[in-house]
C-alpha cells in the first residue's frame, strides 16, 4: 500500500475527521506540528504518529522531508494553512507531487495581491507596509476607511479598520500584538521567520448580498471551493456565508450558496482567474470573492487547501464528495473523478452550514453577561426548523464548562467558544435556523458571571 506522511497543524478541516479518510487510501504517518486533540483516538488510523518537540531547532522542511523518508513516503499532505508552504517544498525537495514552488504566492498575501495586479484581476486596493512608518505613508496615499491585516494571517486574525490617517498607529500596535499572541497559540505560519511582521492595508469595497441573493440573511461574499490538477484548476462548488461580525470575522459558513445560473458561473470565472494566476500544481483551493453592486465582484484572497472548519465535511454531506481521500489519491499518482464544472443548488442532497459561536448577537453586539460553554445545552436546546440537524464539532470547540471568551474583534476566531455543524433541507433553512440560534445561544448557556461585559 503506498504510504502518506499526513502533516497536521491548526486549522484546516479536524484531524479526526481528515486522518482516517487519508488512511483509508494509503499507509498514513502523522506528523504532528501542533497539539493534536484530546480524547481523540488517531493511532487507530495511522501507522505511526511522531509529535514534533519543542527541542527541535531544525527547519521546518527538513524535518517533514526527513520524516517521509523515514516512513518511505509516496506524498505528503497537509490541510493546515500555516503548514501548507513548508509541505510543498519538502514535497518539492523529495520529487513529490504537491503545490508547488508557487505555494508562498498563496499564502503570502503580498505576493499573492501582486501577481493579481500583474494579470488586472479585480480586487481592493492594496499597499504591502512593514513599519508604522510605512503605514501611516500608505494612508495618506489611499482613500479611508481602511482595512489592516497581516500578510500571513487566517481566521480574520489581526484585522483592524483605519478609519482615519490618525487612527493608523493604534490599529498597527494592536494588529502586531494579535500577531504575537496568535503565533504563542500555534495560529501563525510555521516555516517562514518573521511572517507576523508581514502586513497590508486595503481600501474596503462594498458588498450588496441584496443584488446576489433572492433571500435575506446572507454575507456580501462567497468561497469558490476546488482543486488543482496538474496545474490545471477544477472548482468543485460555492460556499455562502452569513454576515461578518466587525470588523470582518468570519460567523458561518453554508453549502451550497443559494446564487443562480448565471451569477455562480461569473464568480466561478473569476476565481479561475484569480488561481491561474498563482501557478500551482496540485492542491486545494479555497477562493473568496466579494460581491458587490451592478455585478462587480472582487478577488480577497486565495488558499492552496481546502477551506477550513466544516467547510470540507459540508461538501461531503451535500454532494457526496470525499475532497480528502480524492486529493489523497491524486497526490499518490491516481485519477479521482473530480466534478466536470462546479456543482451548483440543483446537483446538492439538502445543505449544510457551520456556524462560529462568538460572544456576540446577531447585530455583533457584545452578549451582556459572561457565559459558560455547555455542547449538550446547545445540541438540546437550539431552535431548529423540523428536519434540521445539529451537532457540536468538539474538537474545534472549547472543554464543556470553559468560559466563552469576551469577543475581540483584533483577535477574530481566536476568541471563538465552538464549533457547530448545521444540516438541513436547503440553504436557506441554514441561514434561517443560525440566525435564531444566534438570537438564543445567551439563554441557551448557563450564565457565568453577572456583571455586563464591555463591548
Amino acid at each position: 500500500m503506498a504510504k502518506v506522511l499526513y502533516v497536521h497543524a491548526k486549522g484546516g478541516p479536524p484531524v479526526g475527521y481528515a486522518l482516517p479518510r487519508v488512511g483509508a487510501r494509503s499507509e498514513a504517518h502523522l506528523l504532528a506540528l501542533s497539539e493534536l486533540p484530546a480524547g481523540r483516538a488517531l493511532e487507530g488510523h495511522c501507522a505511526s504518529v511522531v509529535a514534533r518537540g519543542a527541542a527541535w531547532e531544525d527547519d521546518l522542511v527538513d524535518v517533514i522531508a526527513s520524516r517521509a523518508r523515514e516512513v518511505g513516503a509516496d506524498a505528503v499532505v497537509t490541510f493546515s494553512e500555516y503548514a501548507v508552504v513548508a509541505v510543498a517544498e519538502a514535497s518539492r525537495r523529495l520529487g513529490l507531487r504537491g503545490a508547488g514552488p508557487a505555494a508562498a504566492l498563496a499564502r503570502d498575501k503580498r505576493l499573492m495581491r501582486a501577481a493579481w495586479e500583474r494579470r488586472g484581476i479585480p480586487q481592493p486596493r492594496f499597499r504591502p507596509v512593514a513599519t508604522a512608518q510605512q503605514l501611516a505613508s500608505a494612508t495618506g496615499e489611499m482613500q479611508c476607511p481602511l482595512l489592516l491585516k497581516a500578510a500571513w494571517s487566517a481566521g480574520s486574525t489581526a484585522h483592524q479598520i483605519i478609519a482615519t490617517p490618525a487612527d493608523a498607529p493604534a490599529a498597527w500596535a494592536r494588529s502586531y500584538a494579535v500577531m504575537t499572541e496568535s503565533a504563542r497559540l500555534g495560529y501563525a505560519e510555521l516555516h517562514v521567520p518573521g511572517a507576523g511582521e508581514d502586513f497590508i492595508v486595503e481600501e474596503i469595497v462594498s458588498g450588496r448580498a441584496e443584488e446576489w441573493f433572492e433571500q435575506p440573511g446572507w454575507g456580501d461574499y462567497v468561497s469558490v471551493e476546488g482543486v488543482v490538477v496538474e496545474g490545471d484548476f477544477r472548482p468543485v462548488c460555492v460556499s455562502g456565508r452569513m454576515p461578518t461580525v466587525a470588523p470582518f470575522t468570519e460567523r458561518a459558513g453554508i453549502t451550497p450558496a443559494a446564487l443562480g445560473t448565471e451569477a455562480q458561473t461569473r464568480i466561478v470565472d473569476l476565481a479561475r482567474q484569480a488561481v491561474d494566476a498563482l501557478g500551482l500544481e496540485n492542491c486545494g483551493t479555497h477562493t473568496e470573492i466579494k460581491l458587490g453592486d451592478r455585478g462587480r465582484m472582487w478577488v480577497i484572497e486565495t488558499a492552496a487547501r481546502f477551506g477550513g472548519a466544516m467547510t470540507v465535511p459540508q461538501i461531503e454531506e451535500v454532494f457526496g464528495l470525499d475532497l480528502i481521500a480524492m486529493f489523497t489519491e491524486q497526490l499518490l499518482g491516481g485519477s479521482p473523478d473530480w466534478p466536470a464544472g462546479a456543482l451548483t443548488p440543483a446537483d446538492a442532497k439538502g445543505a449544510a452550514g457551520s456556524l462560529v459561536v462568538l460572544a456576540v448577537d446577531g447585530s455583533g453586539e457584545p452578549w451582556r453577561h459572561r457565559h459558560v460553554w455547555d455542547s449538550a445545552s446547545v445540541v438540546r436546546s437550539a431552535p431548529l426548523s423540523t428536519g434540521s440537524t445539529l451537532c457540536v464539532v468538539g474538537e474545534s470547540s472549547l472543554p464543556d464548562g470553559t468560559p466563552v471568551p469576551v469577543y475581540d474583534p483584533a483577535a477574530g476566531a481566536n476568541t471563538m467558544a465552538g464549533l457547530c455543524l448545521l444540516s438541513a433541507d436547503r440553504p436557506q433553512t441554514v441561514v434561517r435556523d443560525f440566525t435564531a440560534l444566534v438570537d438564543a445561544l445567551p439563554d441557551i448557556l448557563p450564565v457565568h458571571a453577572a456583571q455586563e461585559v464591555r463591548a
